[in-house]
């Protein structure tokens, strides 16, 4: 098991070679910057209100509310009146064509999110919605839609009625945090959860084109964890992330969340503990640890669990209110980067209330394999101010941006070794809520950072919601 490797503070100033910093960066290779190249309104009066300190349409797992697919981007979320709806444009431009899909929200829960993926095998775009521990809500476009934007016109009759299973597979009846992503060769798949919040597992289907397969469960709620305050049998893996690199690898850092409180220091807290890694090479079929040895199969008997060697590659005790589903990346070579957040042990031990000891002490941390396969950490030098979750991306040049609640944007250098991590965009003019939704698909299609914001409101008024666009280095 490969333990943390903590850069010292004195690294920051120490004269770094760019070549060995990060293995493929060169000294003529530009830093981080961010230039805003404009905001665009999807909706003046989008449905706001705060659950589990979020919004349905602006919560960070959201993975893919805002995709960018050959020239057009796209964009879902619930208006005022709860009705699910999807939009597009043209990149470059200020207008966006929305189509109301046939759905509204039904609770003020703001897990309830709406995902999109793309099945380029047929070129569909599919969404699963409204969704926390129990049913689910599908809607698949027709054919070829995603493939000729610009000749097919963008109306309700593109898309199919609502359903509640996958074309007539049905998953499980306690069904979380979809998200979709594509494969290398064309397929789509879904990520979910099945089950509660503290005894779940991961699970996937997948389409092929033709039809939705259910390939398992691929962790495991069972097994002992116990900490120096008590012990728990039931957990649930919380996924930073499920994407493929460009060599066909799959990876995903997760946190476990236990579900009895003994473990913690004060009940105040939140019991999620442990940074994890695990990757697949076989489309998600077999998962292994950071050494390569087998840890589960989906759909097997043997699931990754919080007994198996070599999955921590940092370790945290449950007493400093890490938080899940943060955010992960890969670069140019395919090395997976994370970022997590929790409160470091310099504001104390043990956490009491994880909203305001977060808001008040919370950092995030840049985690990342290197060349040599070691992995390193680097505090961010840049206050959470929120309890939220923190987003991830990097540029053509491997360099690394946090976005952080309320759109503040900072950034760090392949060259450096990650080490000079800095503001560039301090969310002024936003008026952010909290958490926003990245275009995770566009930076590497336009060297463009996207991401999707709504303003802050109070109960439940409506707010406007915006999508702002960034252009990073050339």
């Amino acid at each position: 098991m490969h333990r943390r490797t903590l850069l010292a503070a004195a690294l920051a100033g120490a004269v770094v070679t760019p070549a060995l910093a990060s293995g493929t960066a060169r000294a003529a290779d530009p830093g981080p910057s961010v230039t805003r190249t404009g905001t665009t309104t999807l909706d003046s009066q989008a449905v706001f209100f705060v659950s589990y300190d979020g919004l349905v349409n602006n919560n960070a797992f959201q993975k893919n509310g805002l995709l960018t697919y050959k020239g057009y981007q796209y964009a879902v979320w619930y208006t005022a009146d709860r009705n699910a709806v999807v939009g597009r444009r043209a990149l470059g431009s200020s207008t966006w064509s929305t189509v109301k899909v046939g759905h509204t929200l039904r609770y003020d829960d703001s897990h309830n999110v709406i995902s999109m993926g793309v099945s380029k095998v047929d070129g569909r775009l599919h969404l699963n919605m409204d969704s926390h521990s129990d049913g689910f809500t599908y809607v698949k476009s027709v054919a070829g839609l995603m493939d000729n934007p610009g000749g097919l016109s963008w109306t309700a009759a593109r898309f199919g009625a609502p359903q509640s299973t996958l074309d007539g597979l049905a998953l499980t009846s306690q069904f979380t945090y979809p998200q979709f992503v594509s494969t290398p060769d064309g397929k789509l798949q879904l990520s979910y959860r099945v089950a509660v919040s503290g005894n779940g597992r991961n699970a996937l289907a997948e389409y092929d084109g033709t039809k939705w397969t259910n390939l398992g469960e691929w962790s495991a709620s069972t097994g002992t964890y116990t900490s120096e305050h008590g012990s728990s049998t039931a957990r649930n893996m919380y996924l930073h992330g499920i994407d493929y690199d460009r060599n066909g690898r799959l990876h995903s850092f997760f946190t476990w969340r236990e579900q009895n409180g003994a473990v913690m220091c004060d009940g105040g807290g939140i019991s999620n503990h442990d940074t994890g890694y695990v990757y697949s090479d076989d489309r998600g079929r077999t998962w292994r640890n950071n050494a390569g040895s087998v840890v589960g199969v989906t759909g097997g008997s043997d699931k990754v669990s919080v007994n198996d060697a070599g999955l921590v590659v940092d370790p945290l005790n449950p007493d400093h209110s890490l938080m899940n589903q943060e955010s992960q990346f890969t670069d140019s070579a395919g090395r997976p980067h994370a970022i997590i957040s929790y409160v470091p042990g310099r504001f104390g031990q043990c956490t009491t209330d994880y909203v305001a000891n977060r808001t008040a002490n919370g950092r995030a941390f840049h985690v990342r394999r290197n060349a040599s396969g070691t992995w390193q950490k680097t505090e961010i030098p840049v206050p959470l101010n929120s309890s939220q979750r923190t987003k991830l991306i990097l540029d053509k040049y491997d360099n690394a941006y946090a976005i952080y609640p309320f759109g503040r944007i900072a950034g760090a250098s392949a060259a450096s070794g990650y080490t000079d991590w800095e503001i560039l965009f301090d969310g002024s003019g936003l008026n952010a809520f909290g958490e926003v939704v990245i275009d995770e698909t566009r930076v590497g299609q336009d060297g463009v950072l996207s991401f999707m914001y709504q303003e802050k409101s109070s109960g439940t008024t409506p707010s406007a919601l915006h999508v702002v666009d960034f252009r990073l280095p050339a």
